[in-house]
Protein backbone atom coordinates (compact mmCIF):
# COMPACT_ATOMS: atom_id res chain seq x y z
CA UNK A 1 0.00 0.00 0.00
CA UNK A 2 1.09 3.72 -1.56
CA UNK A 3 3.49 5.19 1.69
CA UNK A 4 5.33 8.46 1.18
CA UNK A 5 8.88 8.01 2.67
CA UNK A 6 10.68 11.90 2.39
CA UNK A 7 14.16 12.05 2.02
CA UNK A 8 16.36 14.65 3.70
CA UNK A 9 19.17 15.87 1.57
CA UNK A 10 22.36 18.05 2.93
CA UNK A 11 22.46 22.06 1.65
CA UNK A 12 25.07 20.72 -1.26
CA UNK A 13 22.62 18.53 -2.75
CA UNK A 14 24.44 15.45 -1.44
CA UNK A 15 22.31 12.92 0.63
CA UNK A 16 22.33 12.92 4.98
CA UNK A 17 21.91 9.33 5.34
CA UNK A 18 19.66 8.78 8.41
CA UNK A 19 22.10 7.05 10.59
CA UNK A 20 24.48 10.18 10.42
CA UNK A 21 27.36 8.10 9.06
CA UNK A 22 30.73 8.98 8.62
CA UNK A 23 31.73 10.56 5.08
CA UNK A 24 34.49 12.37 3.60
CA UNK A 25 34.13 16.04 3.32
CA UNK A 26 32.34 18.98 4.80
CA UNK A 27 29.25 16.45 4.63
CA UNK A 28 30.96 14.24 7.74
CA UNK A 29 31.77 17.70 9.38
CA UNK A 30 27.85 18.76 9.21
CA UNK A 31 26.53 15.04 10.92
CA UNK A 32 29.14 15.88 13.49
CA UNK A 33 27.54 19.20 14.70
CA UNK A 34 24.08 17.63 14.04
CA UNK A 35 24.77 15.07 16.32
CA UNK A 36 26.35 16.73 18.67
CA UNK A 37 23.67 19.66 18.21
CA UNK A 38 20.78 17.09 19.38
CA UNK A 39 22.90 15.36 22.08
CA UNK A 40 24.30 18.99 23.64
CA UNK A 41 21.19 21.49 22.77
CA UNK A 42 22.26 25.02 22.20
CA UNK A 43 25.83 25.91 20.99
CA UNK A 44 28.08 28.28 20.24
CA UNK A 45 30.46 27.86 17.38
CA UNK A 46 33.42 28.12 19.66
CA UNK A 47 31.78 25.39 21.61
CA UNK A 48 30.71 23.01 18.55
CA UNK A 49 34.26 23.63 17.11
CA UNK A 50 36.23 22.41 20.56
CA UNK A 51 33.48 19.24 20.88
CA UNK A 52 33.94 18.10 16.89
CA UNK A 53 37.57 18.96 16.65
CA UNK A 54 37.26 21.29 13.90
CA UNK A 55 38.13 24.76 13.17
CA UNK A 56 35.77 27.81 14.14
CA UNK A 57 35.72 29.15 10.64
CA UNK A 58 35.07 25.95 9.16
CA UNK A 59 32.49 25.04 11.66
CA UNK A 60 30.63 28.42 11.26
CA UNK A 61 30.87 27.80 7.48
CA UNK A 62 28.90 24.92 7.82
CA UNK A 63 26.40 25.88 10.63
CA UNK A 64 25.39 28.99 8.09
CA UNK A 65 24.64 26.03 5.29
CA UNK A 66 23.13 23.89 7.52
CA UNK A 67 20.79 27.11 8.94
CA UNK A 68 20.20 28.22 5.06
CA UNK A 69 18.81 24.11 4.44
CA UNK A 70 16.92 25.10 8.01
CA UNK A 71 18.11 22.37 9.38
CA UNK A 72 19.82 24.29 12.35
CA UNK A 73 18.42 27.53 14.03
CA UNK A 74 20.65 30.77 15.40
CA UNK A 75 19.64 32.39 18.61
CA UNK A 76 21.17 35.79 19.49
CA UNK A 77 21.66 36.04 23.27
CA UNK A 78 23.06 39.21 24.16
CA UNK A 79 25.48 38.92 27.62
CA UNK A 80 26.87 42.35 29.15
CA UNK A 81 28.96 44.87 27.22
CA UNK A 82 30.11 43.16 24.06
CA UNK A 83 29.56 41.18 20.79
CA UNK A 84 26.37 39.70 21.16
CA UNK A 85 26.81 35.60 21.30
CA UNK A 86 24.83 33.47 18.58
CA UNK A 87 23.98 29.81 19.69
CA UNK A 88 22.89 27.43 17.24
CA UNK A 89 19.95 24.28 17.36
CA UNK A 90 18.73 21.29 14.90
CA UNK A 91 14.82 22.40 13.89
CA UNK A 92 11.98 20.16 13.48
CA UNK A 93 12.97 19.58 9.96
CA UNK A 94 16.40 17.86 11.08
CA UNK A 95 14.17 14.74 12.43
CA UNK A 96 14.58 13.19 9.61
CA UNK A 97 17.95 12.93 9.09
CA UNK A 98 18.37 10.88 12.89
CA UNK A 99 17.56 7.09 13.14
CA UNK A 100 14.25 5.96 13.27
CA UNK A 101 12.53 2.47 13.74
CA UNK A 102 8.91 2.68 12.18
CA UNK A 103 8.90 -0.45 11.03
CA UNK A 104 9.07 -1.74 14.23
CA UNK A 105 6.88 0.84 15.74
CA UNK A 106 4.10 -0.43 12.78
CA UNK A 107 4.64 -4.37 12.88
CA UNK A 108 4.53 -4.01 17.12
CA UNK A 109 0.96 -1.94 16.79
CA UNK A 110 -0.06 -4.77 14.01
CA UNK A 111 0.67 -7.65 16.08
CA UNK A 112 -1.36 -5.48 19.60
CA UNK A 113 -4.28 -5.13 17.24
CA UNK A 114 -4.16 -8.79 16.28
CA UNK A 115 -3.74 -9.78 19.41
CA UNK A 116 -6.61 -7.75 20.52
CA UNK A 117 -8.93 -9.09 17.71
CA UNK A 118 -7.36 -11.79 15.67
CA UNK A 119 -7.20 -11.67 12.02
CA UNK A 120 -10.62 -10.60 11.75
CA UNK A 121 -9.98 -6.68 13.30
CA UNK A 122 -6.50 -6.65 11.88
CA UNK A 123 -8.42 -6.98 8.08
CA UNK A 124 -10.97 -4.52 9.04
CA UNK A 125 -7.67 -2.38 9.86
CA UNK A 126 -6.61 -2.49 6.43
CA UNK A 127 -9.33 -2.33 4.75
CA UNK A 128 -9.96 0.96 6.07
CA UNK A 129 -6.32 2.19 5.26
CA UNK A 130 -7.18 1.50 1.73
CA UNK A 131 -9.94 3.27 1.66
CA UNK A 132 -8.90 6.43 3.08
CA UNK A 133 -6.12 5.67 0.35
CA UNK A 134 -8.11 5.06 -2.41
CA UNK A 135 -9.75 8.33 -1.96
CA UNK A 136 -6.32 9.94 -1.94
CA UNK A 137 -5.46 7.74 -5.10
CA UNK A 138 -9.08 8.31 -6.73
CA UNK A 139 -8.21 12.59 -6.45
CA UNK A 140 -4.72 12.43 -7.88
CA UNK A 141 -5.73 10.49 -10.76
CA UNK A 142 -8.28 12.70 -11.02
CA UNK A 143 -6.10 15.63 -11.13
CA UNK A 144 -4.15 14.00 -13.86
CA UNK A 145 -5.71 12.24 -16.48
CA UNK A 146 -10.01 11.85 -17.35
CA UNK A 147 -11.80 9.18 -15.72
CA UNK A 148 -13.02 7.79 -19.33
CA UNK A 149 -9.34 7.68 -20.06
CA UNK A 150 -8.07 4.67 -21.81
CA UNK A 151 -6.94 1.85 -19.21
CA UNK A 152 -3.38 2.08 -20.09
CA UNK A 153 -3.21 5.98 -19.48
CA UNK A 154 -4.76 5.57 -16.08
CA UNK A 155 -2.26 2.51 -15.48
CA UNK A 156 0.43 4.30 -16.10
CA UNK A 157 -1.02 7.33 -13.62
CA UNK A 158 -0.91 4.89 -10.81
CA UNK A 159 2.40 3.57 -11.55
CA UNK A 160 3.54 7.35 -11.20
CA UNK A 161 1.55 7.67 -8.13
CA UNK A 162 3.25 4.41 -7.04
CA UNK A 163 6.71 5.54 -7.67
CA UNK A 164 6.27 8.86 -5.83
CA UNK A 165 5.81 6.46 -2.55
CA UNK A 166 9.13 4.55 -3.01
CA UNK A 167 7.82 1.63 -4.83
CA UNK A 168 10.28 1.93 -7.82
CA UNK A 169 6.59 1.28 -10.28
CA UNK A 170 6.67 0.74 -13.77
CA UNK A 171 4.00 0.00 -16.72
CA UNK A 172 4.96 -1.97 -19.52
CA UNK A 173 2.55 -3.23 -22.73
CA UNK A 174 3.59 -6.33 -24.20
CA UNK A 175 3.25 -7.55 -27.86
CA UNK A 176 -0.34 -9.02 -26.59
CA UNK A 177 -1.62 -5.34 -25.78
CA UNK A 178 -1.11 -7.20 -22.25
CA UNK A 179 -1.15 -4.17 -19.73
CA UNK A 180 1.31 -4.94 -16.49
CA UNK A 181 2.29 -2.48 -13.24
CA UNK A 182 5.50 -3.96 -11.84
CA UNK A 183 6.74 -2.47 -8.35
CA UNK A 184 10.30 -2.74 -8.11
CA UNK A 185 10.33 -2.54 -4.57
CA UNK A 186 8.53 -2.91 -1.79
CA UNK A 187 8.16 0.35 0.51
CA UNK A 188 6.23 -1.60 3.30
CA UNK A 189 8.19 -5.19 2.70
CA UNK A 190 8.82 -6.13 6.67
CA UNK A 191 4.95 -5.06 7.13
CA UNK A 192 4.13 -7.06 4.13
CA UNK A 193 6.38 -10.04 5.12
CA UNK A 194 4.21 -10.48 8.77
CA UNK A 195 0.84 -9.38 7.55
CA UNK A 196 -0.42 -10.85 3.97
CA UNK A 197 -3.98 -8.64 4.78
CA UNK A 198 -1.62 -5.58 3.63
CA UNK A 199 -0.45 -7.25 0.06
CA UNK A 200 -4.62 -8.47 -0.18
CA UNK A 201 -5.46 -4.79 0.66
CA UNK A 202 -2.77 -3.21 -2.28
CA UNK A 203 -4.73 -5.87 -4.89
CA UNK A 204 -8.54 -4.50 -3.60
CA UNK A 205 -7.01 -0.78 -3.88
CA UNK A 206 -5.61 -1.27 -7.44
CA UNK A 207 -9.02 -3.03 -8.53
CA UNK A 208 -10.87 -0.30 -6.87
CA UNK A 209 -9.06 2.65 -8.28
CA UNK A 210 -8.92 1.17 -12.09
CA UNK A 211 -12.53 -0.28 -12.17
CA UNK A 212 -10.47 -3.04 -13.89
CA UNK A 213 -9.08 -6.85 -13.14
CA UNK A 214 -5.82 -7.16 -11.49
CA UNK A 215 -3.87 -10.33 -10.96
CA UNK A 216 -1.05 -10.32 -9.16
CA UNK A 217 1.52 -12.69 -10.68
CA UNK A 218 5.01 -11.93 -8.62
CA UNK A 219 5.47 -10.94 -5.03
CA UNK A 220 8.19 -9.79 -3.51
CA UNK A 221 6.88 -10.82 0.07
CA UNK A 222 7.12 -14.32 -1.39
CA UNK A 223 10.45 -14.23 -2.73
CA UNK A 224 10.07 -12.50 -6.48
CA UNK A 225 12.13 -9.99 -7.87
CA UNK A 226 9.22 -7.48 -8.26
CA UNK A 227 5.32 -7.15 -7.53
CA UNK A 228 3.47 -7.75 -11.25
CA UNK A 229 0.26 -7.23 -11.87
CA UNK A 230 -1.89 -8.01 -15.08
CA UNK A 231 -4.44 -5.06 -15.80
CA UNK A 232 -7.55 -5.71 -18.30
CA UNK A 233 -10.99 -4.19 -18.66
CA UNK A 234 -13.06 -5.98 -16.22
CA UNK A 235 -15.46 -8.42 -17.87
CA UNK A 236 -19.28 -8.31 -17.96
CA UNK A 237 -20.50 -10.58 -15.07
Amino acid sequence: MPESSPHAAAPDGAPLQNDLGPTKGPSSLRRDLLLRLRLDGSSSPDQLAERVGASRTGVLQQLRALEAANLVSRQTVRHGVGRPRHLYDVTTDAQDLFPSNYDALAAGLLAAIESLGGDDLLEQVFTARRRQLGARVRDQMTERVAPDAPLADRVRELAVIQADNGYLADTTIDASGTIRLREHNCAIYHIAKGSPAACRAELELFREVLGADVVRDEHIASGDRCCSYRIADRTPD
